[in-house]
């Protein structure tokens, strides 16, 4: 069974920087193709943050790219997000998840960790 919970959220002024945490169930980034980290600010879509495959492969939205860094320890099953350079528009809360776990399986997701910026 894959469990994700995401911590390291928090409240940040605008330059600041935090780094977000997701502590997984045993091997899920060994045997999970695809790791991701999305955001949802109060009414807005759930939005694509940044993307990790197993073979190191990385990809950022545009609104983050150069400020955020995703990475991953698979000894530790822990997915991070290090952000920098916080604006106000990063305000969401931010979710970890997985998919290709198994032949057509489900998108597993964590259950949230808010992060706030202020001017």
């Amino acid at each position: 069974q894959v469990q994700l919970q995401e911590s390291g959220g928090g409240s940040v002024q605008a330059g600041g920087s935090l780094k977000l945490s997701c502590a997984a169930s045993e091997y899920v980034f060994r045997r999970c193709r695809i790791a991701r980290w999305y955001r949802q600010a109060p009414g807005k879509d759930r939005e694509l943050v940044s993307t990790i495959k197993n073979d190191g492969t990385t990809n950022y939205a545009d609104s983050v790219k150069g400020r955020f860094t995703i990475s991953q320890d698979n000894m530790k099953n822990i997915l991070y997000l290090q952000m920098n350079s916080l604006e106000t528009e990063d305000t969401a809360v931010y979710y970890c998840a997985v998919e290709g776990c198994i032949t057509d399986g489900p998108i597993y997701w964590g259950q949230g960790t808010q992060v706030t910026v202020s001017s």
